[in-house]
């Protein structure tokens, strides 16, 4: 069935309190979605943001962000009154997330929310989470990282980081009303996160959601569980993740996470793995699966390098890993990012799966490094198509920038114009192609430059901030997006 989404991140949400939440401006997210025939929101990964920022780099792989708990709901269930968050300076640029903000000013409020909660609500609110085996060991790592003010666990005292039963149960008992603190803004978060979902499959949209591949290193998942990595006695990582030199980064990409260990791995039968899996295509409908050519082979980097230039590629666990993953949980709605540095035994295992793979429209007029097989004539069915994702800028920001010659000849094969929009030109394109399955950036659905992209990979700083401004999805842009879906036929129940 041909159909049609929009990818655009939680945090972009226009919500009054500084980044985007769960609440009203979400619901008015699915309404805009549903009127403009859309049958998938897509979203950057919901977990808590550390590094940089970055929803790739999050301190747990299971766990819902804080900032996106709603306030305003908070105040109709009677945990907060208004004047506690409508009054605090959540950032000055209505159209950036200030996260330094967020940090001082969001967890006092939600400390306060979560003190006037009662047994009887936390009791309810239990329910909310059945899949919970990550939760106490959670908990417990952010109680002990505001314990060390911020610190890495691998800098925490020596019994603390090996996890010595005797130390655990110390902290537990000297950390308990922080511990519950923390499980508390899950049950929380996932509370208004299950509200949400339900929402949209009601309205007919489904929301695929974004796994990274990668944990990061200071990360109740590595803490928890450090025999699953590539760890040294002193369990630090020997080998880190990355990307190597290519056309858009000289010295690659050094993304510094821990990388696993799948002998072990394989050894119990990718349990570690299968379980996070499972709590992924729980709390979405379609799971998109983040560098997935790191599981035939994924590049290494010597740990302390500042460069990507010295790693060297290893062999993945490759199709039985999939299969696994199958036979646990059964054949599941999965999208395989297939982006980057491609070999044949890449795409034989996209294949094996069965699983779509991505094109993205930007990458096939780029000149720097071309990307057979992206030009909309070359697409298969089985494939979601994009004008380009959150690492990519957006299509306006793109033409300004890209070399004379790749503008050019993207002008000329898609037949933009300035009359129609070059970036409706390019997203109707995309439309227009045999994919079964074509996400648009919100961005490029609202015409914005550069200042409008997500991510610029292998930077620091600027990154992950946009947000839409108040009315930036009325009634008339969903007309015309839902036209759009008509003549190309992607209207869902719409038949060829």
């Amino acid at each position: 069935m041909r159909s049609a989404g929009i990818l655009m991140p939680i945090s972009s949400l226009p919500s009054p309190c500084g980044v985007g939440t769960l609440g009203a401006d979400a619901r008015a997210f699915v309404d805009f979605l549903a009127a403009g025939g859309q049958s998938y929101w897509q979203i950057l990964p919901i977990c808590p943001t550390s590094y940089g920022d970055s929803p790739y780099q999050s301190f747990s792989s299971y766990a819902g962000n804080p900032y996106f708990i709603d306030l305003d709901a908070l105040a109709e269930w009677g945990f907060l009154k208004p004047e506690e968050y409508r009054d605090v300076n959540w950032g000055d640029d209505p159209q950036r997330v200030d996260y330094g903000r967020l940090y001082e000013n969001r967890f006092p409020v939600l400390r306060l929310a979560c003190s006037r909660l009662g047994r009887g609500d936390l009791f309810e609110l239990r329910g909310v989470l059945p899949n919970a085996h990550w939760l106490d060991d959670y908990a417990l790592f952010m109680a002990l990282k505001d314990k060390f003010g911020g610190a890495p666990w691998y800098q925490w005292p020596e019994e603390l980081r090996r996890r010595e039963p005797a130390a655990l149960k110390a902290a537990k008992r000297e950390l308990k009303e922080d511990v519950k603190f923390w499980t508390t803004v899950q049950l929380l978060f996932f509370n208004q996160w299950w509200n949400l979902k339900e929402y949209a499959n009601q309205k007919g949209v489904s929301i695929i959601g974004d796994l990274p591949i990668y944990v990061a290193l200071d990360s109740a998942d590595v803490w928890a569980n450090p025999g699953q990595f590539q760890m040294d006695g002193n369990l630090m990582p020997t080998e880190v993740s990355g990307c190597p030199p290519d056309g858009f980064a000289a010295e690659g990409q050094l993304w510094g996470n821990p990388l696993f260990d799948w002998e072990r791995m394989k050894g119990d039968g990718y349990r570690w793995w299968l379980r996070r899996v499972a709590f992924q295509l729980e709390i979405y409908d379609v799971l998109r699966i983040d560098h997935f050519r790191g599981f035939d082979a994924y590049y290494a980097i010597p740990y302390g390098d500042d460069t990507a230039k010295n790693g060297r590629w290893r062999p993945g666990p490759g199709m039985e890993f999939f299969r696994a993953v199958n036979e646990k949980l059964g054949k599941q709605n999965i999208i395989a990012e297939d982006l980057g540095f491609l070999t044949d035994s890449v795409r034989e295992l996209l294949r094996e799966t069965g699983y779509p793979g991505m094109k993205v429209l930007e990458l096939a007029f780029d000149s720097r490094d071309p990307a057979p097989g992206y030009l909309p004539h070359c697409y298969p069915a089985n494939c979601v198509a994009y004008a380009g994702t959150h690492d990519n800028d957006t299509i306006q920001g793109w033409l300004a920038s890209a070399a004379p010659g790749d503008a050019a000849f993207a002008k000329a094969y898609l037949r933009l114009n300035r009359r129609e929009g070059y970036h409706w030109g390019m997203m109707r394109s995309a439309w227009a192609s045999p994919a079964d399955l074509a996400v648009m950036q919100a961005q490029d659905l609202l015409g914005l430059g550069s200042e409008a992209r997500m991510n610029t990979p292998s930077t620091l700083g600027g990154n992950w901030q946009w947000r839409a401004l108040p009315g930036s999805f009325p009634p008339r842009l969903a007309r015309r997006l839902r036209r759009e879906m008509e003549v190309y036929q992607r209207l869902p129940g719409q038949n060829l």
